[in-house]
């Protein structure tokens, strides 16, 4: 269900709100910052007293299950709301003003299924441009557009539902990436892909001109990022390079087993 909720979320955008709006910090416009940000889900505390600050453009976030991965990544667009602390993405805090966040965060789940809403490739894609404000014309000739500039001219009347895995997870992208958002979120977006689908779906994202943030057991996606952070049981165990992030980890998870 979490997946439908953001796709619900994603398809009732109707402006580039961030586009439009002052951020309440200027001075923060490039950085997402989380500043002493607790958050409690029923009687568990997820996130405790967490601050962290980031500027760079790929960033990857690893960190056992239940660890407080996908809630952290909730709180970027408003899904959630911390419980104390600040959340501010790019300067724009989320508690304050949370009109900006769905067209200035875009997020990537782990199953396309829950995301695509539409019977074609270039329906699904053209309609996040119509719920920015664009006409039905401007918004499929922008459709098709993208697809050229990707070299899949041929893919804008196929039905979604004849894709295989990998290419639904490509529309999926491609359907954030045609709205501009300023963050794309990724959660386990390759978990259920092969590698050669993976490194195709990573090289599209290194095109973008978003800042992205990861979250993936696959270690071998965050060879060309450029920092890594591991978050385990609600804090921050270990931030920085991603192979130091990345030894400290398997070192940790090989002392705990011995």
């Amino acid at each position: 269900m979490q997946g439908r909720s953001v796709a619900w979320f994603r398809k009732t955008q109707h402006t580039k709100a961030w586009q439009q709006t002052p951020p309440t910090s200027t001075q923060q416009s490039d950085h997402i910052t989380l500043s002493s940000v607790h958050l409690r889900r029923g009687q568990h505390d997820v996130l405790k007293g967490l601050n962290l600050h980031w500027h760079e453009k790929k960033v990857g976030l690893i960190g056992n299950n239940g660890s407080g991965k996908s809630s952290l990544i909730r709180l970027l667009n408003g899904l959630l709301l911390p419980d104390q602390g600040q959340v501010e993405v790019f300067g724009y805090n989320t508690q304050q003003q949370p009109e900006v966040l769905p067209s200035l965060v875009g997020f990537i789940f782990q199953n396309p299924d829950h995301q695509l809403i539409f019977p074609t490739v270039a329906e699904e894609l053209a309609f996040g441009c119509q719920q920015l404000g664009d006409s039905p014309h401007t918004a499929r000739e922008k459709a098709l557009n993208l697809l050229s500039q990707y070299s899949m001219q041929d893919w804008a009347n196929r039905p979604v539902s004849e894709l295989s895995e990998g290419q639904k997870q490509k529309v999926c992208i491609l359907a954030i990436l045609i709205m501009e958002p300023k963050l794309l979120v990724l959660d386990e977006p390759f978990s259920a892909l092969d590698l050669p689908t993976r490194l195709q779906l990573m090289a599209l994202l290194e095109q973008s001109d978003c800042h992205l943030l990861l979250i993936s057991h696959d270690f071998s996606v965050y060879e060309q990022f450029d920092r890594l952070i591991w978050l385990d049981a609600g804090q921050i165990r270990a931030d920085g390079q991603p192979a130091d992030v990345i030894e400290a980890y398997r070192n940790a998870v090989t002392q705990e087993r011995a």
